[in-house]
């Protein structure tokens, strides 16, 4: 009878826990096109890659990638891939365009998120979830912008979105977000793309039709807006809901050189739908095709959890672990490292189980211990040209750190005599001051090597003005001594033995982040318990391994060609030490080759400071995309210049269109915009 029992509950517990496979790849790949109405008249262009093969009663779920980033040439080799694997499984692909922007009509959106293209959004996936072929349900999926547009129609909960996976990508719009990193002015190679990208026209027409080119053209560039915006409040707040507004499923993938990356912890923490997070040592990719390894498959998990939400089949999601993590090993400061040391690590619940707060307290003689120090005041010069090895935007491998590190605080900890594993978000604790109303500060935590290389880990920056609030920012009040939480972000690291641990403190990490207009000294103040120091968030060395698999083949269009390298591209720094100035100039191309023509994108950046007078600061950007088509030679480009002093920003920007070589349309945007202590 026991025999019989036993038998009876592992038969049960075998049938609750089996899992089912994931929907294998059965049928064809056929490209559709296809308008989506908005209520407004407005209709929306959509490419749909359909299961092909299958019996007219077969329902499909619809997966939906909306973005601007013009869909029938820009992500039109990238879209082709992803959407292929899951047409193949059962899933339709919609790609869409939204309104303005490639082949979608309409005026363009006054902004990234809008509420507009929110409540278009809403339409698409009801639209969708109405089609003949729908089977009623719909995810939503997408890198960046797609990912950021997942996570905001998750937090709006229309009834036919069953499921979402968000890559690289945030739901906090002022710090995290590529206007002002950490809550602090940035500019890069993403504003010129925006600012000139309203103004084209979609593919393979590219009408010049002024009843189409001219709203589009006449757009006010992105920038100019944002750059009116310079503290958090409405402005940002407005298209997204809390978290904990969030219903739909969320699985998250994200990269630690990733500039969004912290919104994984967040949304872990405060989403009350089940969650699930993959975090490898990538940038700013997807981990099937990331610019450095280890690589992994990545679609086939997602096709398990599309199954699961959009199909009703029970893949085991739900016994996954919550969060599959990389844990990153040392590795020599390298910017073309083809692959990252380390070892992946599984955890059920966020925060990781186990982690503990390992408290090193900053020392006068510069080291770091676990003890307290005696009071002490060590003083930094503000030098405004300071930072360019330490990255652009917390999303890159990083070279050699000691030139930044020279002109910085820094403390070490004794060589390490046993392996030491981090995985959360360290916190740099300073009780800090300046003799300057405005004044910033960087905290980058760092792996030294015996033989002295140093490889930064992780870092962050906060306003001192924005100490207490991003919405209500305050000056400073010189010489007095505020404490600052310097949450840096998500990082994993494993310190070898023989090692150090570096805590390294700037005021400028620049062009990251544009200087403060005021040349000053700033104090750390030591000692006691509340002395400066830093918390790190220590786990056990090891942890339970999972289940990961390498690339599977992708498909890829035959009439399409992408050329051009990846971020970060072309770095020169210039400096003359007479005049104590540096200038930075960073090149991008890329571009693509189609069966109407072929199309070059060339983007160049400018930065200049002088150390002597941080208020004068200026960047000066360049854009061009050419078309090289049948008929045809049509050039779009934009200019962008943003200079500064004590009080203001100055900004200039030129949207110009040539056809063969003769000047179209040409539009020219120029303001003076208060600074806000920024």
């Amino acid at each position: 009878m026991r025999t019989a029992r036993f038998l009876v509950l592992t038969f049960v517990i075998t049938k609750l826990f089996a899992a089912e496979p994931p929907s294998p790849a059965v049928y064809g790949v056929r490209v559709e096109s296809a308008w989506i109405p908005m209520k407004d008249g407005v209709r929306l262009a959509a490419t749909l890659y359909m299961p092909d093969g299958a019996e007219p009663r077969d329902k499909f779920p619809a997966l939906l990638d909306y973005l601007p980033y013009r869909k029938d040439d820009g992500t039109a080799a990238s879209d082709y891939p992803k959407n292929a694997y899951f047409a193949r499984r059962g899933y339709v692909g919609a790609r869409v365009d939204i309104r303005g922007f490639g082949a979608s009509e309409g005026r363009p959106t006054d902004r990234e998120y809008s509420e507009q293209e929110q409540i278009d959004g809403e339409q698409v996936i009801h639209w969708l979830a109405a089609q003949p072929w729908s089977n009623g349900k719909v995810g939503m999926y997408g890198i960046s912008w797609g990912g950021f547009n997942a996570i905001q129609m998750a937090m709006r909960n229309p009834p036919e979105l069953k499921a979402i996976i968000a890559a690289d990508a945030t739901e906090e719009l002022f710090h995290d977000d590529i206007h002002y990193v950490d809550g602090m002015m940035h500019i890069d190679e993403f504003e010129l793309n925006m600012d000139m990208a309203p103004g084209m026209t979609g593919a393979p027409d590219y009408t010049l039709d002024e009843k189409v080119l001219g709203p589009r053209f006449d757009a006010a560039p992105w920038s100019l807006e944002y750059l009116k915006h310079q503290r958090d409040g409405v402005f940002w707040r407005s298209p997204v809901r809390p978290l904990s507004e969030v219903k739909v499923p969320c699985f998250l993938i994200g990269g630690l050189v990733d500039g969004y990356r912290d919104s994984i912890p967040r949304m872990l923490e405060q989403v009350k739908a089940p969650v699930r997070a993959l975090v490898g040592p990538w940038n700013h990719s997807y981990p099937n095709d990331a610019d450095f390894g280890p690589r992994i498959e990545w679609r086939e998990d997602a096709v398990r959890w599309w199954d699961y939400w959009l199909k009703g089949k029970d893949t085991g999601v739900l016994q996954d672990p919550k969060v599959v993590i990389y844990m990153r090993h040392w590795f020599p400061p390298n910017p073309n490292l083809e692959s990252v040391p380390g070892e992946w690590r599984a955890e059920n619940g966020w925060p990781p189980q186990g982690v503990a707060n390992s408290i090193l307290y900053l020392q006068p003689n510069h080291t770091l211990t676990h003890t307290t120090s005696d009071a002490e005041v060590h003083r930094l010069k503000y030098i405004p040209s300071v930072g360019v090895e330490a990255g652009f935007w917390w999303g890159e491998l990083l070279s050699d750190q000691r030139p930044v590190d020279a002109f910085s605080l820094v403390y070490d900890s004794a060589p390490l005599t046993e392996e030491l594993a981090i995985l959360g978000r360290p916190h740099a604790l300073l009780q800090a001051s300046a003799d300057a109303p405005l004044a910033n500060w960087f905290a980058r935590l760092s792996d030294v090597a015996p033989d002295g290389s140093v490889t930064q880990i992780t870092g962050a920056g906060l306003s001192g003005a924005q100490r207490e609030s991003m919405s209500a920012p305050q000056r400073l009040q010189p010489g007095k001594l505020y404490p600052l939480d310097v949450e840096m972000h998500l990082t994993s690291w494993v310190f070898s033995k023989k090692h150090r641990i570096r805590l390294s403190v700037s005021n400028a990490l620049w062009p990251m982040v544009l200087s403060t207009p005021h040349n000053m000294t700033t104090s750390l103040q030591l000692g006691g318990v509340s002395g400066s120091r830093i918390a790190l968030p220590v786990v056990p060395l090891h942890g339970v391994q999972p289940r990961v698999s390498p690339p599977q083949p992708s498909e890829e269009r035959s009439d399409l060609k992408s050329f051009g390298f990846s971020w970060p591209g072309e770095w020169v720094v210039t400096r003359d030490e007479a005049g104590q100035k540096t200038t930075v100039l960073w090149k991008g191309k890329m571009g693509g080759e189609y069966p109407w023509g072929k199309e070059t994108d060339l983007e160049q950046l400018t930065y200049k400071i002088d150390d002597a007078h941080p208020e004068i600061s200026m960047i000066h950007g360049e854009a061009e995309t050419t078309l090289d088509l049948k008929d045809r030679v049509l050039v779009w480009s934009g200019h962008l210049s943003v200079t500064s002093d004590t009080s203001n920003f100055f900004y200039k920007y030129t949207r110009e269109l040539r056809k063969d070589g003769k000047v179209v349309k040409t539009k020219t945007w120029e303001e003076t915009i208060p600074r806000d202590l920024q």
